[in-house]
């Protein structure tokens, strides 16, 4: 690999190798050390396609859940079975990977700056801006820097765009799957939230099994499947349809909102 090649973004790919190897170093111990990661589906993700792969998961913080998901789809590919036992996968890592997040947040520090560079396509919300609810239109843009993505590679999006569990997923991810025809695998994760602070940068409790489950890809009629049954359809895969809360008992769920009260998002 040529020294000044890019990526579709303009992205330089030496610069980008180098960032993702030293933040897999940095992170590593995250979820081998400090914190065990269970993982489940390796085999289906070396058995996809280069390009066109939109990975959907639930959302627990804001940057420990896709950090986790670069390490284990990099060891995944280089053979690991369900691990990510030993980090010299990252030698090598896809730079063809990408996540969707918000401009916002991407903008917020240095820190936040260089995970960009690492993969994200940066999206302006439509339904909340600096703390406050608003409506406005999706921009052109954004949806098209997806399908570029796409095209040259893999995206992972978390169709809620919250961290809060089992929020209803915007309607603006079926219409990409229907614009653009990627594999569709759906990802589940757990752990996250009891393990990382709400951005998912300071661990908050040591020895947390964390979990990701990999799932088969899924079956979508794109030419005639309407765009609310898609949704559904994602909703059930990775696990945030609204009946999943009728076996979830009560006091469990009040945990969940005083924790997520104790993990608002400070600037």
């Amino acid at each position: 690999m040529g020294l000044f090649k890019k990526n579709p973004f303009g992205h330089n790919l030496f610069l980008k190798k180098w960032l993702i190897r030293i933040l897999a170093v940095i992170t590593h111990k995250r979820y081998r050390g400090f914190n065990t990661i269970e993982i489940e589906g390796s085999d289906i993700i070396r058995k996809l396609p280069p390009q066109n792969v939109l990975f959907v998961s639930n959302h627990q913080t804001y940057f420990a859940d896709v950090v986790a998901m670069f390490h284990v789809f990099n060891a995944s590919l280089s053979g690991r079975e369900d691990s990510i036992k030993n980090l010299g996968y990252i030698w090598q890592p896809k730079l063809n990977m990408y996540y969707v997040a918000a401009a916002e947040t991407m903008k917020k520090s240095l820190l936040t700056k260089i995970l960009a560079y690492a993969g994200s396509i940066s999206v302006e919300r439509t339904w909340r801006s600096e703390g406050q609810d608003v409506n406005r239109q999706v921009k052109m843009s954004d949806i098209s820097n997806i399908g570029t993505a796409l095209k040259d590679g893999w995206v992972i999006t978390f169709p809620q765009g919250t961290t809060t569990p089992w929020k209803p997923l915007r309607k603006g991810t079926s219409h990409i799957i229907k614009k653009y025809r990627p594999v569709v695998v759906p990802v589940v994760i757990d752990g996250f939230r009891r393990s990382f602070d709400k951005k998912g940068l300071r661990i908050k409790k040591k020895g947390i099994l964390q979990s990701m489950v990999i799932k088969e890809p899924l079956d979508i009629d794109y030419e005639n499947e309407s765009f609310d049954s898609i949704i559904e359809k994602l909703e059930y895969a990775i696990e945030q349809h609204p009946s999943f809360l009728k076996v979830i008992p009560k006091s469990e769920l009040m945990a969940y909102e005083e924790e997520n009260k104790k993990r608002k998002f400070r600037v």
